[in-house]
């Protein structure tokens, strides 16, 4: 039953979250997938059958507060477990402010019922050990899918075991009690789910690979404690083999060197003159052209015209050159 819980738990912390445009969708490998579907459509059928019909009739009988109340409690109880991991983490301030809610909620606040440590705004930090794997540095590896159990990876796997056995529900007395209280956060839990489960049967076309991705999501983020990824840093990306001295690619010149820098006084440009002379074609002194104009050389002259005037042969010029 954990199964279907933990999957309509990590369905509807996704379902109202929305990505920025330059999100990269999460990709994992999923080695298990065809294992991970079967177990998957035999937990889902589970919940239509039975969890799901239970669900809806605790929802119209307990009101809201008191469905509230006991997701108070449940979680004030895994309080006390987040303080041991806060401080496994060498988060100190948040192992002790873990520890002091689980105080106050339990001694104030009736066994948790009521959040008093909410209006005190103390705010809250789950932690579990497969969370402590994360942080020191141990990977999820595959996605894995566990009948009544649900989403989990090989390092959450590994780290189930005890963080069942460190919960303080299982403190109480044996029998029945333990059982029933596991059943009633199950109910509780998945009859808040109830609208989120409508609305992912409606938007998902692939609930398994939505549900997986949801989850792997989130248990990154609560790994980072909310916090986004790192920037991309290309410095890694350099190639460490390469000699010292080695002019670098043409991407990284683009971004070190700085454009030349414009000169500080610029050559204005060549001033055009007071008075513009005017087109040649509309000067009043500009040469007409040659056919029609007054002053063209005459045309050739005769060889006479050339060497001079025709002297009478019976002048008086004409006896002395004799």
């Amino acid at each position: 039953m954990r199964l279907v819980l933990l999957v309509l738990m990590l369905a509807a912390s996704a379902g109202c979250a929305t990505l920025p445009p330059d999100a990269t969708p999460v990709q994992k490998a999923d080695p298990f997938e065809a294992w991970n579907r079967k177990v998957f459509d035999f937990n889902d059928g589970l919940d239509e059958a039975i969890l799901k019909p239970i669900a809806k009739v605790y929802a119209e009988v307990f009101p809201p507060i008191v469905r509230r109340g006991v997701d108070n409690f449940y979680a004030n109880m895994a309080d006390a477990w987040s303080a041991v991991n806060s401080l496994l983490q060498g988060q100190p301030f948040i192992a002790l402010q873990s520890a002091f809610r689980f105080a106050v909620n339990s001694t104030f606040g009736i066994l948790g019922i009521i959040d008093v440590a909410a209006d005190m705004n103390i705010d809250r930090h789950p932690e579990d050990f497969g969370q402590t794997l994360g942080v020191w540095g141990a990977e999820p590896g595959p996605y894995l899918v566990w009948p009544l159990i649900g989403s989990s990876t090989v390092r959450d796997s590994i780290a189930l075991p005890l963080d069942y056995a460190m919960s303080p529900m299982n403190l109480l007395n044996g029998g029945a009690t333990p059982i029933a209280i596991w059943s009633l956060r199950l109910v509780n839990t998945r009859a808040g789910l109830l609208d989120a489960s409508d609305l992912l049967e409606q938007i998902a076309l692939d609930k398994y690979s939505f549900i997986r991705d949801a989850y792997l999501q989130r248990r990154g983020s609560m790994i980072r404690d909310g916090e986004d990824e790192p920037p991309y840093d290309p410095t890694k990306d350099e190639d460490p083999s390469a000699p010292e001295g080695q002019a670098p690619p043409a991407a990284a010149l683009s971004q070190s060197t700085p454009p030349a820098a414009a000169p500080s006084q610029a050559m204005p440009p060549a001033a055009a003159p007071s008075q513009p002379t005017p087109p040649a074609a509309a000067s009043p002194q500009a040469a007409p052209p040659a056919a029609s104009s007054p002053q063209a050389m005459p045309p050739a002259q005769p060889a006479s015209a050339v060497q001079g005037p025709v002297v009478p042969s019976d002048s008086p010029a004409s006896e002395a050159a004799k």
